[in-house]
C-alpha cells in the first residue's frame, strides 16, 4: 500500500514538471508619477499579483525545461490617477530567446504599448480566463488582458523562430483577446481605429495571411541564423542576411506595416555585432539593408559596419 502511494506521488511529481511553466518574467510597476495621498504599497501589491500570474499560469501545453523558459520584462508604468483606483499607464515589453550552443539571449520583443488603463484595488483577483476575456468589469479585466496578450505573442514569435508558422496557434489566441477586448472609457489600443500602431494592428499583422513571408523572415533569422552562429559563423550570417532581404522584400510589397518596424526594435546591437567581422562585401551589403530597415538607427549602421 505504501509502495503505491508512493509511486503516485513520483508519478504526481513528474507530471508536474512536464507542465512546467514557459516564462521567466519580471514585472516591475513604476509609480513615480502618482500623487502621494496614494499608499503605494497597493503597486508593489499588483506587481507581486501580475508576477505570479505571468510566471505561475500554463499558457501553453508544452514540455518548457528551465533553460528553455523565455525571458521577459513587463515594466507598467503609471502615468496617471484618471479616477479613483483608475490608472492610465504605458507598458514597456521586452522578450528574448536563447541562441542555442550559448548564453546569448536574442531579443524577440522590445516594444512600448503608451494606452493601458485600468481598474485595481488592493488585493483584487488579478486572473485571466480566456473564455471570458471581458470579465464583469472592463477596466479591471482590461489589464490582464493587455497582459496575455504580449504573452501569447511572445509565445508565437518564439515559436515561430524554431518552426515556419509555428506560432499561428498563440497570434490566434491573441486575436481571441482583441476579438473579445474590454470596452469602456479611456480603453484603447484594441480597434482598428485606434491608431496604426497599436494591439489590434499588431496582432493583424501576425494572421493575415498577405503577410506570410514575415513568417519566413522571423524562422530565417533565428533558426537559420543565430542558432549557427555558434559553430557555423558564415552559414549563419548569410541566414541572416537572408532575413534581411526578405524583410526588404515584404515592406517593398506591403509599406508602412506594423510589423516591420516592431520586427526591428532593439535589434541595432546585435546585428553589429553579427556583421562587424563579415568580408567587406557581406558586411557592405548589411549596412545598405539595415540602413533601408531600420531607418532611425541608419547613421549608425553606416558608421558601424564601414
Amino acid at each position: 500500500m505504501l509502495k503505491n502511494w508512493m509511486i503516485a506521488v513520483l508519478f504526481s511529481c513528474i507530471g508536474l514538471g512536464v507542465k512546467a511553466q514557459e516564462l521567466q518574467a519580471r514585472v516591475t510597476v513604476l509609480s513615480n508619477r502618482v500623487t502621494t495621498n496614494i499608499d503605494r504599497k497597493i503597486f508593489t501589491t499588483l506587481q507581486n499579483q501580475l508576477t505570479n500570474l505571468l510566471n505561475n499560469r500554463k499558457w501553453t501545453n508544452d514540455a518548457y525545461k528551465q533553460n528553455e523558459k523565455i525571458e521577459c520584462s513587463f515594466i507598467l508604468n503609471i502615468e496617471s490617477v484618471v479616477e479613483p483606483n483608475i490608472y492610465k499607464a504605458a507598458l514597456n515589453i521586452q522578450a528574448a530567446r536563447p541562441v542555442y550552443h550559448s548564453s546569448y539571449q536574442a531579443a524577440l520583443v522590445n516594444f512600448q504599448d503608451p494606452d493601458v488603463t485600468f481598474k485595481y484595488l488592493e488585493f483584487q483577483p488579478v486572473e485571466f480566463n480566456e473564455n471570458r476575456v471581458q470579465g464583469t468589469d472592463a477596466t479591471v479585466a482590461n489589464l490582464t488582458a493587455v497582459f496575455a496578450f504580449y504573452v501569447y505573442t511572445i509565445l508565437g514569435l518564439d515559436y515561430d523562430s524554431f518552426a515556419p508558422k509555428a506560432g499561428d496557434p498563440y497570434f490566434r489566441k491573441a486575436q481571441n483577446i482583441v476579438v473579445n477586448s474590454p470596452e469602456g472609457r479611456g480603453i484603447s489600443g484594441w480597434r482598428i481605429f485606434d491608431g496604426l500602431r497599436n494591439r489590434y494592428w499588431l496582432n493583424e499583422n501576425l494572421i493575415n495571411t498577405r503577410y506570410n513571408r514575415i513568417h519566413d523572415v522571423i524562422y530565417s533569422y533565428y533558426r537559420n541564423g543565430l542558432d549557427n552562429l555558434y559553430d557555423k559563423e558564415a552559414e549563419a550570417r548569410a541566414g541572416i542576411l537572408d532575413a534581411l532581404v526578405q524583410l526588404q522584400a515584404f515592406g517593398k510589397e506591403n509599406p508602412n506595416t506594423m510589423i516591420q518596424q516592431f520586427f526591428m526594435q532593439g535589434k541595432y546591437q546585435e546585428l553589429v555585432g553579427i556583421f562587424k567581422k563579415a568580408p567587406p562585401a557581406e558586411k557592405a551589403k548589411a549596412a545598405e539593408l539595415l540602413s533601408e530597415l531600420d531607418v532611425i538607427n541608419a547613421a549608425k549602421y553606416k558608421e558601424e559596419l564601414r
